[in-house]
């Protein structure tokens, strides 16, 4: 079993490296008490898991200090555990608290934000040492991603290319990265005999194979979308999603997010 347990400062990017973990694969488990660690690795191998990342801060401080014992136990049981611990300078977790608005964990006793990084450093001080120390001042959210993904050897340009056919009329799907209209198409819904089936029926296949006009716009849009994988690549993007839309979604869309697919599944980039 491989664990990355994830610790450090609010406001130093946690949140961002637990988030690549998971891309990678990894079991991801945010803000658990370091005393339910050993419980709670059993459970995860019961269930097959062998990759875990575990954030491990001071939302649960009470049982901060019994972290160190707890990764020696963890080490002696055969498990490889690493620490990353996130920090940045002060004005910088000062401005990035102030830019997204958000409270710090420890504000509640209306203490103000650098008094709170002052507490969080000392009730961290007892783990600080115990892996690996970086400083993310100077460092944007992309490249803590591509980081932490060279750090547990995870492929930094893997991207999973999701393809979805919509209709207009059901309304547009708003997770989509690319969204083509192909409304403009023939549409063999306006035949009675074509229109029980979708764009997964050989009636309907050959009926666009009749077509040139959806062969083109199939091509179109493959070239745009391959030109512009690489450098989601680049950007350390995990996902993106293609969304292909006609009016009821059961026939063109259906039929050239199938072909779309097909293509881009068989090329390499």
């Amino acid at each position: 079993m491989r664990l990355i347990l994830i610790s450090g400062l609010s406001g130093s990017g946690k949140s961002v490296a637990l988030r690549a973990l998971e891309d990678s694969g990894f079991y991801c488990v945010d803000n658990l008490p370091a005393t339910m660690l050993p419980e709670a690795l059993t459970l995860y191998s019961d269930y097959g898991y062998d990759e875990i990342a575990i954030s491990v801060d001071t939302r649960s401080s009470p049982s901060l200090g019994a972290l160190p014992t707890e990764v020696l136990k963890l080490r002696e049981r055969g498990v490889d555990v690493r620490l990353l611990f996130l920090e940045a300078k002060q004005e910088t977790l000062v401005k990035r608290f102030s830019e997204t608005r958000r409270r710090h964990p420890l504000s509640g006793s209306a203490m103000t934000v650098e008094e709170c990084i002052r507490l969080e450093l000392e009730l961290l001080a007892n783990i600080q040492e115990l892996g690996i120390r970086i400083d993310t001042s100077e460092l944007s959210a992309n490249g803590l991603r591509n980081w932490v993904k060279k750090l547990v050897g995870a492929d930094s340009s893997r991207l999973t290319l999701t393809f979805e056919s919509f209709g207009f009329k059901h309304g547009v799907p708003l997770e989509a990265d690319f969204l083509f209209d192909v409304r403009c198409l023939p549409n063999p819904y306006y035949d009675p005999q074509l229109r029980p089936f979708t764009g997964k029926d050989q009636p309907i296949i050959d009926f666009f194979l009749r077509t040139p006009q959806v062969a083109e716009m199939t091509e179109d849009i493959r070239q745009m979308v391959a030109k512009w994988l690489l450098t989601f690549r680049r950007e350390n993007r995990s996902y993106l999603t293609v969304a292909i839309g006609c009016t009821g979604g059961q026939h063109r869309s259906v039929y050239i997010t199938e072909q779309l697919a097909g293509l881009l599944h068989m090329s390499r980039f």
